[in-house]
């Protein structure tokens, strides 16, 4: 019977463009009254037409020299040959759907007394999974579910939907566990970092899962689906499917697109790696572009050095994960904004001042 009823609710959003389905705020702007749609054999991202020069590396066959040219140059490269199965990834990418199309009530009243959080308009969270409040002037245009991954073994959601998502995760976990290690140790023995194994700055389970979606908007001048920013993570190991473009990354003072292309991940580097490489690697700046056309489902897993680990460099005071995560909190809440790492730098505040 419940399988029959979510069944139905999900017929039911797709025949009303999925509008219930979107949080309160994000409603507002209705494609259905603004209709815009693509002329034939349009590409949305056909103002971008640059050729894809980001770095490919292929998991199965490292090459240590691509991959330290990729973190110091680019902070962001695609994976290929990664071992996570296809049929995996898609099934990711149409479960996600079918979670996103429920109504805004059914996702929010599944989420509640749980460690998933359920949250919209803000990607910023705190630690007990609370968003930030941003003013309607700096909204993001995205929705998404904030897994922690070593709870999610214990979570035991209402919705069949939901429960779907925890299977297929807990099964994708050991995919972009290994990955996550195996890229790790590639970096660590490229930075030759003195240590005895990952587990000094991985701890196990210390990974995130986010799903993310971003609405299609007639007019995209709206707003970001997500502002840019850095990642606080080590790093973070997208699935962005095949069909739907946004993501972009700043090089050379200019955005440049990050096209989707099937069965490849995207790995970006974050604050940490930064901090470990003692700048040697780069955080990579990215933000997403809402399609004017197509709705866009995004899967990132966050790796994250366990929350004691101290990280010292001789460009950083030392400090531990636990620590920056705080400081990013207080910014956030006092300025609006994340200062991220120049607020550990020795030299820390001629560098705020810029910001």
């Amino acid at each position: 019977m419940i399988d029959f009823y979510i069944s139905k609710l999900f017929n039911n959003n797709y025949s009303m463009n999925n509008l219930e389905s979107y949080p309160p705020v994000l409603r507002h702007l209705d494609p259905q009254q603004h209709p815009s749609p693509p002329p034939p054999n349009s590409d949305p991202d056909e103002e971008f037409q640059d050729p894809d020069a980001v770095p490919i590396i292929d998991l199965e066959c490292l090459d240590h020299e691509k991959l330290e040219e990729a973190c110091e140059n680019w902070g962001l490269f695609r994976l290929v040959n990664h071992g996570v199965p296809l049929t995996l990834l898609k099934e990711l990418q149409e479960v996600a759907k079918e979670l996103f199309s429920l109504s805004f009530e059914a996702k929010e009243n599944a989420c509640s007394d749980s460690p998933v959080t359920y949250f919209w308009g803000t990607p910023a969270l705190t630690p007990s999974g609370t968003a930030l409040t941003r003013s309607p002037q700096n909204m993001n245009w995205v929705e998404g579910f904030d897994v922690p991954l070593s709870q999610l073994s214990n979570f035991n959601p209402q919705l069949p939907t939901l429960e779907s998502v925890r299977v297929l995760v807990m099964e994708y976990e050991k995919h972009l566990s290994r990955i996550g290690r195996r890229l790790f140790e590639a970096m660590a023995k490229n930075l030759e970092l003195n240590m005895k194994s990952t587990k000094e700055y991985l701890a196990e389970k210390s990974g995130m899962m986010r799903v993310y979606r971003y609405p299609n908007l007639p007019d995209t001048n709206v707003g970001w689906g997500m502002d840019a920013h850095t990642d606080s993570s080590v790093m973070s190991i997208l699935n962005q499917g095949d069909e739907v473009g946004g993501l972009q990354l700043l090089k050379h003072h200019q955005w440049l697109n990050v096209k989707p292309i099937p069965d490849t991940l995207v790995v970006n580097l974050g604050d940490m790696m930064q901090a470990i490489s003692n700048d040697r690697y780069k955080s990579v700046t990215h933000r997403v572009r809402i399609n004017k056309h197509k709705e866009r489902i995004s899967l990132c897993y966050f790796v994250f050095p366990g929350e004691e680990v101290v990280i010292e460099s001789s460009k950083y005071k030392p400090f531990t994960y636990n620590e920056f995560r705080a400081q990013v909190q207080e910014d956030l809440k006092a300025l609006g904004h994340k200062v991220g790492l120049p607020r550990f730098q020795h030299s820390h505040n001629s560098q705020v001042s810029l910001l």
